[in-house]
C-alpha cells in the first residue's frame, strides 16, 4: 500500500467516511419513465442495466421498498451453477453462468467470483442413475458435467465420509467444475453502480401500492411517495409476485414459502467447492471469511415471514455432521430467511401478463442468485422489445394453460 493510500483510508476514516463518493445517485422519482422495474435485488437492477446497455433504454426507474440487494438478494447462499436438466432450463442458466464469467468486467466491480465446482451426491442407486442421466442430458446442451466415483469425491473433498456404514452412503456424485460462488452483495452493488451510470433511477424506499390501468394497459405504479407514469412496467419482487398480481387483478401459480440458511463460526478452509445432497436435503460451502454456509429445502407451510422453523434446521445439521464429522463441534454463528416463490414445475415465469405493457419476472424458487444475470438480459429484452428472447419464451404464463411445464424438480429441490 503507498504512502498516499495509508493516509487516505486513515483521513476518511476520522471523518468517518462522510467524504467518500457514493456509489450510486438517490434522486427523488420523476412524474414518468419509459420504464419502471419495480424490485430492487439482483434480477430487478440486472434488467434495467441490460435495457440501458443493450437496448438504449434509460428513461428507467428501479423502484424498491427498502433498500437495495435488502431481499432475497441478501438472503441467499451465493450458490452458481448452470448444470440442468431440460434444455430449456439449461439455456437460460448457461446464459447466466457466461455472464458471470465476464462479470467483474463488464461491471468494473468485483463480484468475487469463485468457480470452485459444485458436487450434487448420490446415495443410492437411484441417485446415481438419475445423476447418470442429468450428466448426459448436460452435455448434450454443451454444458460441463462429469461423473465421480466415491473415491474420486474423496480424493476432492477429503474431509467427507464415504463409509458405506452412513445412514446415507455417497456412492458417486456429478460435478460442474464451472460452477461455485460470488458474493451476493457485490453483485446488487456492482449493477446498482452501472445501472446509475447509464443513467438509471434507483429509488429505494419507495413502496407500491397499486397500479394505474386503463382499458386493460398499465399506465404507471402509486407508490407511497406519490405516483409514478410508466409505459412499461417490469416486477421482479422475488417472494411478493402474487401479492402485486392481485395488485394488477390477475392470479399466478404461485406459493412463497420462508427458506433458511445458516453459518458456523468461522474456521480455516478446509472445504474448497460446494457440496449438495438433495436426499438429505442440506448443502455447504465456506465462504472467504472462513464460515461454514450451509443451507437446506424449504420450509412446507406458506408464508412471508422472513424466518423458518427449528426442526428444518435440525434436520440439516444432523445431515451435515454424518457427511462431516469434523463439523460437529462447530458453532453457528447466525440464521437467517427469505422468502422463496415457488411455481408447480420448480421453473420460473418471465413473461407478459394479462395487463398490456406490463411484465412479471417471478417463480425462482431457491434458484434466484444462480439466475441474476440471465434473468435480467432475457427480461430487458421481453420488456424492450415487447416480446420473450427464445431463451424466456418457454417460461410465458401461458405454459400452465397449454400443459408445456418444464419440470425441474429435481435439480430444484434443495436450497442452492
Amino acid at each position: 500500500m503507498t504512502r498516499y493510500s495509508v493516509f487516505s483510508l486513515a483521513r476518511n476514516a476520522l471523518a468517518y467516511h462522510q467524504a467518500w463518493p457514493e456509489a450510486w445517485r438517490s434522486p427523488e422519482p420523476r412524474p414518468e419513465y419509459d420504464v419502471v422495474i419495480v424490485g430492487g435485488g439482483g434480477h430487478g437492477l440486472a434488467t434495467a442495466y441490460y435495457l440501458a446497455k443493450e437496448h438504449g433504454v434509460t428513461n428507467v426507474a428501479v423502484i424498491e421498498k427498502g433498500w437495495i440487494g435488502g431481499g432475497n438478494t441478501g438472503r441467499n447462499t451465493t450458490i452458481i451453477r448452470s448444470n440442468y436438466l431440460w434444455d430449456e432450463s439449461a439455456a437460460i442458466y448457461e446464459k447466466s453462468l457466461q455472464l458471470y464469467e465476464g462479470l467483474s468486467r463488464d461491471l468494473n466491480f468485483n463480484i468475487m467470483l469463485s468457480q470452485r465446482g459444485v458436487l450434487n451426491l448420490a446415495h443410492n442407486e437411484h441417485d446415481l442413475k438419475e445423476l447418470s442421466r442429468r450428466v448426459h442430458a448436460i452435455r448434450l446442451n454443451g454444458i460441463d458435467s462429469e461423473i465421480l466415483d466415491p473415491a474420486q469425491v474423496k480424493a476432492m473433498v477429503p474431509i467427507i465420509n464415504i463409509s458405506r456404514e452412513l445412514r446415507y452412503p455417497i456412492l458417486g456424485a456429478s460435478l460442474q467444475r464451472r460452477g461455485g460462488v460470488a458474493r451476493h452483495d457485490a453483485v446488487a452493488w456492482g449493477y446498482a453502480r452501472a445501472a446509475d451510470a447509464r443513467g438509471v433511477d434507483i429509488i429505494q424506499n419507495c413502496e407500491v401500492t397499486g397500479f394505474s390501468i386503463a382499458n386493460g394497459t398499465i399506465t404507471g405504479v402509486e407508490t407511497t411517495r406519490g405516483a409514478i407514469k410508466a409505459r412499461k412496467v417490469g416486477v421482479v419482487v422475488a417472494g411478493h409476485a402474487s401479492v402485486l398480481a392481485g395488485m394488477a387483478g390477475f392470479r399466478l401459480p404461485i406459493e412463497s414459502h420462508p427458506l433458511q440458511a445458516l453459518v458456523s463460526e468461522p474456521i480455516k478452509p478446509v472445504l474448497d467447492c460446494v457440496v449438495m445432497s438433495n436426499a438429505v436435503h442440506v448443502y455447504v460451502s465456506q465462504s472467504d471469511k472462513g464460515e461454514l454456509v450451509i443451507g437446506a429445502g424449504i420450509d412446507a407451510y406458506t408464508s412471508y415471514a422472513q424466518r423458518g422453523s427449528f426442526h428444518t434446521i435440525e434436520g440439516q445439521i444432523g445431515a451435515i455432521t454424518e457427511l462431516f464429522p469434523i463439523f460437529s463441534r462447530l458453532r453457528q454463528l447466525r440464521q437467517w430467511g427469505g422468502i422463496v416463490d415457488t411455481c408447480p414445475d420448480a421453473s420460473p415465469i418471465l413473461s407478459r401478463t394479462p395487463v398490456e405493457n406490463l411484465f412479471f419476472n417471478c417463480g425462482w424458487g431457491t434458484g434466484g442468485f444462480k439466475a441474476t444475470p440471465g434473468s435480467g438480459w432475457c427480461f430487458a429484452h421481453t420488456i424492450a422489445t415487447g416480446e420473450p428472447h427464445p431463451i424466456n419464451a418457454p417460461f410465458a404464463l401461458e405454459r400452465f394453460t397449454t400443459g408445456t411445464l418444464i419440470d425441474e424438480h429435481g435439480a430444484a429441490a434443495v436450497a442452492h
